[in-house]
This record gives C-alpha cells, sequence and structure tokens, in this order.
C-alpha cells in the first residue's frame, strides 16, 4: 500500500494526497475528508521516508548520469549538487553508462538508500520502448523522480527541458539565411533531446523550402575523431556540403579539423554551428558558435521544482526552457 494507491482510491493526484498529509491550506475541506476516509479505509500509514510529507527524511537526493565524463552532464551535476545543498541536501551519484540493465540496478541500489528523490540527468534515461521505462513509473508511486531535459508522463514525475527543437531550427534557418542550401547535420543519439533536435533541423529546411535530403543527416558517436573521419570519408565519396550543424560541440571540433585538415576556410566556405555552449567551443581556432542550451537553469528549476513537491504546493510536471545561440568565429551570420 503506497500514496499512488491512495490518489487511486481518492481519484486526486499524488501531490494533493502529500498536500493533505502535509496540513497544506490549499486544499478544499471536502477533498481532504475524502482523502482521509480513503487512508482510513485502506489502512494506510505514510512512508516516514517519503519527503513533502512533514514527516522525517533522509535529506539525501539520488541523482543518475550515464557518462559523468561528458562535459554538458559534468555541468549539469555540479549545477544539482551545489543547488541540493543550498537547500539543505546531501546528494548520491550513480553513473550508469547507457544499458537499462545497470541503470535499472542503480535505480535500485538509490532506492535502497531510502532517498527522497531521484533527478536523472540527460534524456538518455527515458527509453524508447514504453515498457522500458516501467520501473520509473512505478517508483513514482513512491518518491518524486525528476528529468533534466527528458520527458516521461506520469504521476509525481516532473521534466525540465530546453527547447531543443526551436533552438536548432533557428541555428539552421540563419545559417540558411546567411546563404547556405547544403546544410549537414550530425546528431550522437535517439533521445529524447536527439529527436527533437533533429525534428528542428528538418523545420528549418520546410520552412526554407529545401528538400530534407537523408545522404545530409548522419549519426555519429560523440567524439571528435570519429566526427572528423566520419565527414572526411562523406567529402571522399562526393558529398557537398556548405555548413555543419551539429547536436554536440565535440561533433563541432570535429568539423573544425575536418576542415583544417582539407584546408577549408572557415566561415568562408564551411560554416559550423554546435551545440551546449560547452568549454569545446572555445577551444578550436576559429571559437564554434554554439546553442547554449541553459543547462545551469534547467538544474536550478529542476531542484526548485523538487523543493515545490516536498512543499506539497502544485509544481507543472514540465518546464520549458529556451535557449540562445552564442555567435563566433564559425559563422557569418
Amino acid at each position: 500500500m503506497n500514496i499512488y494507491d491512495v490518489s487511486q482510491h481518492a481519484g486526486v493526484s499524488i501531490a494533493t494526497v502529500s498536500r493533505v498529509l502535509n496540513g497544506n491550506p490549499n486544499v478544499s475541506e471536502k477533498t481532504r475528508e475524502n482523502v482521509l476516509k480513503v487512508m482510513d479505509e485502506l489502512g494506510y500509514t505514510p512512508n516516514v521516508f517519503a519527503r513533502g510529507l512533514g514527516l522525517d527524511t533522509m535529506h539525501t537526493v539520488g541523482i543518475m548520469c550515464s557518462d559523468s565524463s561528458d562535459p554538458y552532464l559534468a555541468g549539469a551535476i555540479y549545477y544539482l549538487e551545489r543547488s541540493l545543498r543550498s537547500h539543505g541536501y546531501d546528494s548520491i551519484l550513480c553513473c550508469t553508462g547507457y544499458d537499462l540493465e545497470v541503470k535499472q540496478k542503480y535505480f535500485s541500489l538509490l532506492r535502497s538508500k531510502r532517498v527522497d528523490a531521484v533527478i536523472l540527468a540527460g534524456s538518455k534515461f527515458v527509453e524508447m520502448r514504453p515498457r522500458d521505462n516501467s520501473y520509473l513509473l512505478e517508483a513514482a508511486a513512491d518518491l518524486p523522480i525528476m528529468l533534466v531535459n527528458g520527458w516521461l508522463e506520469g504521476d509525481n514525475i516532473y521534466s525540465t527541458v530546453c527547447d531543443d527543437r526551436a533552438a536548432v531550427k533557428q541555428a539552421v534557418s540563419l545559417l540558411i539565411g546567411s546563404g547556405h542550401k547544403k546544410v549537414l547535420y550530425l546528431y550522437s543519439s535517439y533521445s529524447h533531446s536527439g529527436l527533437n533536435k533533429l525534428d528542428g533541423y528538418k523545420d528549418a529546411l520546410t520552412a526554407a523550402g529545401l528538400p530534407v535530403q537523408p545522404e545530409l543527416i548522419h549519426q555519429c558517436a560523440k567524439d571528435v575523431e570519429a566526427s572528423r573521419d566520419l565527414l572526411l570519408s562523406l567529402a571522399d565519396e562526393g558529398l557537398t556540403f556548405d555548413a555543419v550543424m551539429t547536436s554536440d560541440d565535440s561533433l563541432a571540433v570535429g568539423a573544425v579539423k575536418y576542415a583544417h585538415a582539407r584546408g577549408i576556410s572557415i566561415p568562408g566556405d564551411l560554416s559550423i554551428v554546435g551545440y551546449n555552449n560547452s568549454l569545446l567551443a572555445l577551444c578550436t581556432d576559429p571559437e564554434i558558435t554554439s546553442v547554449d542550451s541553459k543547462v545551469e537553469a534547467l538544474c536550478t528549476t529542476t531542484v526548485n521544482t523538487l523543493m515545490g513537491v516536498f512543499s506539497g504546493v502544485n509544481v507543472p510536471s514540465r518546464t520549458t526552457i529556451a535557449s540562445d545561440l552564442i555567435k563566433r568565429s564559425t559563422t557569418n551570420f
């Protein structure tokens, strides 16, 4: 028996049950009486480790990330831990890799530590097959699940996302507007974020009346050398392109290396746009124009939303944050 069962039988949200147990005044007397009646009928006793119920807690939040060596995720971990500390919470970090069974193993480990919530950093934790997300949906009956730039619909699951689709559409539209007609797109994954970025690329082409050409869309490992070598191979095969839009700065660095290897002028003959505005964008010559996906804002908003859940206040299940395009020397917009 858990808070999810109470919400189902009472016909209210988990957050409403939490507010009733926490004595929050933002609940009508009729709803409060109904929830308390259902709890009595079900014999429900609140979990003393559940946050937001006004009871003793572990004051600890679990954080999961797929790869802490990734600059974007490393930054996310830093901002999440900093924000949690500012609210008086400790954190436990698990770096899971990308295998589903390993993710589930570490998730179970965090639950065994009686954490008050779990934050999933990055969009790689939402699987393409719905059944592979069942462990998250089931766990959300007992504790809040927070997603940083990932989206999964369910009770007690909260997402903070960057508008990746609009960001890539804007960048590619600027490339097209500055005279580029063959924009090659490099992406690294089919995650929630990855698919939105790909859609943004296609949106920009469609809006400009240009065809979506499959030969100009390529998946590539998130690796500088892999990106460089892929572009060298495509050029050797006769593919022509006058700009490169990437889903990550590491791929954009590879594009710069490709241009240097072939003596191609940047941005005169080839424009390049990266994504995430990481330190990598500043480490090349020329420095890379990149989309700032607002990782700090994503993480602080995620933690602030979690604090609202803990307090029993109404919070949105999804918060969207707009990006910025940081223009540097690889483009001539």
